[in-house]
């Protein structure tokens, strides 16, 4: 990349000390020791626990054997899932319908989390590890500019254009650990809310996902044959427990995750646009969103004018593209979520799940707020519904459709 084009690419003069996303793994590992070499500057790790499996203190050990001033490694799996994962629920954000946006929402996390360590400590530049390829890129960019204008940014994997085998031999040279799954063909994310796998055989859109590349869900066909049922009590648009269990946000995430797992809930296949303009196969892992955005979606629809109804999903969709494309800081997804915290605002009540073979069915519902009235709905001879009232109702709601098509009719005699 020509860093002209870019001026918020660092030069190697530009930077004393670096503030790097670090996820432990081989790629941010050789960043770390690239960027000493390359920009001859001190390094500051930091990685965020946001519900990725990992051995947090590994990954600093890792880190500090590897010559950085400091590591920082922050939980803020309860943040991520009440400030970014909860707002995401409310809007029931899927990303062209499917993807549940796990990766693209903890980024802005990250990012900020990035800045505040960087601005802490008067670091010149803030490293990522994404690829030119990818979405992250912008999430990452955008964000930290926005929070600091002025910030360097630095990113190896686009300026060193490194071959995995060239990236191993690389990490040997420089004692870095290089993983028992190196040959795995899969390129892996995670966090509370999904799981996503990219690369490898999932590069041919026509083949099935191998079973090989699933980690947190049973195949459906191998999963119970009971069905389990569960009941998700709401509060403002928010779960707070789980058959009648109260927990924290990322506690509920995670165990649904769990439960779900077990029944093969939550996988996906999907043809996905990138923001750099690619068709990109993702294969992502999401019990937990797969349960809850179910629930979520059909308590609102009971609570909810048809009008709130067919106006929100115009919101839902604009909030679920705008966090996709690395735009969380952006005044139109904070505008928009200030119009579904109202819409939430009566989204309390308990939801009926059925678990069976992949599926996650809505079986039931309760709510005070519910807009259903059982005497007016019951075909008993107990409806207070006046039924005459229809004849005129029809006569009037089919009026203009009736007289454009005697009029195209007319026209065409």
């Amino acid at each position: 990349m020509d860093k002209k084009t870019a001026s918020y690419l660092a030069e190697p003069e530009e930077v004393n000390l670096c503030v790097l996303l670090y996820s432990g793994g081989l790629d941010t590992s050789c960043m770390l020791k690239w960027i000493q070499e390359e920009y001859n500057c001190e390094m500051i790790t930091l990685t965020l626990d946001v519900g990725q499996q990992k051995d947090f203190k590994k990954i600093e050990e890792k880190a500090l054997n590897l010559g950085v001033k400091k590591h920082y490694t922050i939980d803020a799996k309860e943040e991520f899932a009440k400030n970014f994962v909860f707002p995401a629920l409310k809007a029931n954000a899927l990303y062209q319908k499917v993807y549940p946006l796990s990766a693209s929402l903890s980024r802005p996390l990250i990012a900020m989390k990035g800045v505040e360590i960087a601005e802490k400590h008067n670091a010149d530049a803030i490293a990522h590890g994404c690829t030119g390829k990818g979405n992250d890129q912008v999430r990452f960019v955008n964000t930290i500019l926005s929070m600091a204008p002025t910030m360097k940014i630095i990113a190896p994997v686009v300026e060193w254009n490194m071959s995995r085998d060239a990236e191993i031999e690389y990490a040997k040279k420089h004692g870095i650990p290089v993983p028992v799954d190196i040959d795995s063909p899969y390129s892996i994310d995670e966090n509370l809310w999904g799981r996503s796998i990219e690369s490898g055989i999932l590069e041919h859109p026509e083949k099935e996902c191998p079973e090989d590349a699933f980690a947190w869900t049973t195949a459906p066909e191998k999963a119970p044959n009971t069905p389990e049922y569960l009941t998700i009590s709401f509060e403002k648009g928010e779960p707070v427990a789980i058959n009648d269990e109260k927990m924290s946000p990322a506690q509920l995430i995670m165990k649904l995750n769990k439960i779900g797992g077990k029944h093969g809930v939550g996988r996906l296949d999907h043809m996905e646009d990138r923001i750099v303009g690619l068709k990109s196969r993702e294969v992502y892992e999401t019990p937990a969103a797969a349960i809850l955005i179910t629930a979520h979606q059909d308590l609102e629809k009971f609570v909810c004018t048809r009008h709130e109804n067919l106006f929100k999903e115009l919101m839902d969709t604009q909030f679920a593209y705008l966090v996709y494309a690395g735009l969380w800081l952006e005044p139109l997804r904070e505008d928009i979520q200030a119009f579904i915290e109202k819409v939430n605002e009566k989204v309390t009540g308990k939801v009926f799940i059925k678990l069976y073979k992949g599926s996650a069915t809505v079986v039931g519902r309760i709510s005070e707020n519910a807009i259903y009235d059982y005497n007016l709905a019951t075909y008993s001879v107990d409806s207070t519904f006046n039924q005459k009232a229809s004849f005129g109702f029809i006569e009037l709601w089919g009026l203009q459709s009736k007289i454009a098509h005697l009029l195209k009719k007319r026209k065409s005699t």
